[in-house]
């Protein structure tokens, strides 16, 4: 039988850890965790993921608060903005929400941002210490928030990180944002990685020898039922919006979910899998950056 990955669940129970943490830091040295998210112009999609980062991000005692900047807003003007934000010490986090208006260049704009505060884990700094690991990342580093969710899976289904070691994993997709990171994260865990993506040959048969399968491709339903290997963990961190026969539309992931279960050990539904688990990690990097920055200060 399949085990669904409840990433809901699982979200619950790290924020509740995280608000525990929170909370012990406060009465220990009167520091509240502040993370600053910048929103430019209205972009739908990106209104509701901020409005949910913000939610949670007070639910847990962080204070985060989100800046809406018009969409007119010159490129030297947000890139003031994040220097502001970099030098203000109540501000251990900064989040630049993507996409940005064309006229701004976002890789110029999450250059700007410290590294110490780079919740998002895009900074080259923190992308080249992940890439670099050969052994688990230190508590100081912050690692993007999508690849360490779905680590965070994984170790629920396996019930333990250790069992990691020697696995066979593919990730499919080669974004910054998810597919190079996760497969940096699985080989400084013991995997043995493959990374595929839209051009690789025979991608039905890289899938099959995969014992763990992380797809990040971002085409609805690519991978099929028997593509997947009998007990394989498919992590799904693809959300696409499909129409259905009445008009309507649903949410799929990458993987075709009805035709993996009862094959596969273990599966993340969409949604509810890796989403949930993206924004905890947001605020779990928020609070380890607020110790790294106490710790350098000698107040850790």
């Amino acid at each position: 039988m399949t085990r669904i990955l409840d990433g809901k669940a699982l979200a619950a129970r790290l924020r509740a850890r995280l608000a525990d943490e929170i909370a012990a830091l406060r009465a220990r040295t009167g520091i509240v965790p502040g993370l600053r998210v910048l929103l430019v112009g209205e972009h739908p999609a990106s209104l509701v993921y901020v409005r949910t980062k913000e939610r949670a991000a007070r639910e847990v005692g962080i204070d985060g608060r989100v800046e809406r900047l018009p969409v007119e807003l010159p490129e030297a003007s947000l890139l003031e903005r994040v220097s502001a934000l970099n030098a203000d010490p109540t501000v251990h986090g900064i989040l630049v929400q993507l996409p940005l208006p064309p006229h701004i260049d976002p890789a110029r704009v999450l250059t700007a941002i410290d590294p110490a505060k780079d919740v998002d884990g895009f900074h080259p700094l923190n992308a080249g210490r992940l890439a670099q690991l050969s052994s688990p990342p230190p508590a100081d580093l912050l690692v993007p928030c999508t690849p360490r969710g779905c680590l965070l899976l994984l170790e629920e289904a396996l019930g333990g990180l250790e069992a990691l070691r020697g696995k066979r994993a593919l990730v499919l997709g080669r974004s910054t944002v998810v597919g190079r990171p996760m497969a940096a994260l699985l080989l400084a865990h013991d995997c043995t990685v493959t990374i595929a993506h839209s051009r690789t040959r025979e991608l039905a048969h890289e899938c099959r020898r995969a014992e763990i399968l992380v797809a990040a491709a971002g085409r609805p339903e690519l991978v099929r039922g028997d593509w997947l290997a009998p007990d394989a963990v498919v992590i799904d961190v693809g959300i696409n919006r499909v129409p259905t026969a009445e008009g309507g539309s649903r949410l799929v992931g990458d993987v075709a979910f009805d035709e993996a279960l009862g094959r596969v050990a273990a599966i993340t539904p969409v949604p509810g899998g890796v989403g949930p688990m993206t924004v905890a990690c947001l605020l779990e990097n928020t609070l380890r950056a607020c110790r790294a920055r106490l710790a350098v200060e000698g107040r850790g």
